[in-house]
């Protein structure tokens, strides 16, 4: 299944699971991505630009997919009883 993201830190997070899951410490990640290390931990904190984003992103060979965000309803009242 796919995370969903929702939030800065949720992507950070996610980022940081793919990162190791490849086998990947940050410093590896940084030359993949021609970035520095100390920006690709400040990305795994939640901060950081679009470029060095998809720069990342590019980097362990992962794609952004935008989608309608899902609703979810609270049951009727009814439902419950």
């Amino acid at each position: 299944m796919q995370p969903i993201i929702r939030s800065e830190k949720q992507l950070a997070a996610a980022i940081r699971r793919f990162r190791k899951a490849a086998g990947m410490t940050q410093g590896d990640l940084a030359t993949k991505a021609s970035k520095r290390q100390a920006t690709i931990s400040n990305l795994e904190s939640g901060s950081g630009t679009l470029d060095t984003l998809f720069s990342t992103l590019g980097a362990l060979e992962l794609e952004l997919v935008l989608q309608p965000r899902s609703q979810s309803r609270a049951p009727d009242l009814a439902d419950l009883f």
